[in-house]
């Protein structure tokens, strides 16, 4: 993309003609209050990766992967959610906090995320990541979707690298950020900043119990044989890392999820190892992988078999990263107990 996004057109008449379908029975759960019959649309203005947006509240949203379904459900959005994208990397939604949420919506597709299914699903509103969930190449857009007449948000964490209008926070506290813009655009704010001070009360009760003494070195393993694919510093897994009381040894690498030689890994001589949890690898497998792998034979969370497994969706921006943190957090304690 070349140029940033186009303004997002005005919506009122497509969100109240949406909201007449979700009202009949389309999937989506809401119900109209009589008191706002015929009333125009709330909007409501906030940013989407730095460029400033206009939002009528939406009544047919879509979801792509868990965080972005976790986010809406955390915020008592479920009424607004007409269904969710779930790739088969993701583990199940029954084993969800939020499996009950889940379950009042459709399932649209286990596929990557496309202009057509949004199109086909009538969606006013779709939540997702840059270059996960929204792509160039496979055609859907904010911009293209801002033409459509379809509102679209972004991930502030997945902001980084999302062309045309950068916006830069720490990965904790761009869901932070996701929670109040979505609080404001459907008119929960008060939900959200509920959710935002518990969230942070919990990071910094961590933060408080985390060991003394220098960090405690962590490599991350996603995926890869070749090389290993890593989390920098760009990503949740190097906030609840650096919280629990670790140092991420590529948290000095400016990228979100990237590719490292095993050199590097060796180097690093890491002392626990983070497995991340996904997909049809299991943690297991990927465990045995690294054990059996000559050059880590003399790392010592290799040698000592020092491995966490973290859920996918307690490692991408969602409610699930706090949850995720107070497990790693727990084990780094009594790792260095």
């Amino acid at each position: 993309m070349n140029h940033p996004p186009l303004p997002l057109r005005p919506l009122a008449a497509v969100s109240l003609a949406l909201a007449a379908l979700a009202a009949t029975g389309c999937g989506a759960r809401v119900e109209e209050d009589p008191a706002q019959a015929g009333a125009a649309p709330e909007t409501a203005t906030v940013n989407r990766c730095g460029e400033e947006v206009e939002y009528t509240t939406p009544q047919r949203a879509v979801v792509y992967e868990g965080g972005s379904a976790d986010k809406m459900f955390a915020l008592g959005l479920t009424d607004h959610v007409h269904g969710y994208v779930m790739p088969p990397a993701n583990p199940p939604v029954t084993e969800s906090p939020w499996a009950d949420e889940y379950a009042r919506v459709e399932f649209l597709s286990d596929d990557l995320l496309n202009r057509e299914l949004v199109v086909d699903a009538e969606a006013d509103f779709v939540v997702a990541g840059w270059n996960s969930g929204f792509s160039d190449q496979r055609g859907i857009t904010p911009e293209i979707l801002d033409g459509l007449g379809i509102q679209s948000f972004m991930h502030t964490e997945s902001c980084f690298n999302y062309p045309g209008f950068p916006e830069r926070v720490t990965p904790f506290e761009g869901l932070y950020t996701d929670l109040e813009r979505l609080g404001a655009i459907f008119g929960v704010e008060d939900r959200a900043a509920e959710l935002v001070a518990d969230y942070r009360a919990r990071v910094e009760a961590v933060r408080e119990q985390a060991p003394q003494g220098d960090p405690v070195p962590v490599f991350l393993y996603d995926s890869g044989t070749d090389q290993a694919f890593t989390a920098g510093s760009q990503v949740p897994p190097n906030d609840i890392i650096r919280f629990a009381g670790g140092e991420n040894v590529f948290g000095d690498l400016d990228e979100r999820w990237t590719q490292v030689g095993w050199e590097a890994v060796v180097e690093a001589r890491p002392e626990v190892v983070i497995i991340l949890d996904y997909g049809d690898q299991p943690a297991e497998d990927k465990i045995a992988f690294l054990k059996e792998l000559p050059a880590l034979s003399d790392v010592p969370a290799v040698a000592e078999e020092n491995f966490f497994v973290l859920d996918y969706n307690e490692g991408i921006s969602g409610p699930r990263n706090i949850d995720g943190l107070e497990k790693f957090a727990e084990y780094l304690r009594e790792h260095t107990a």
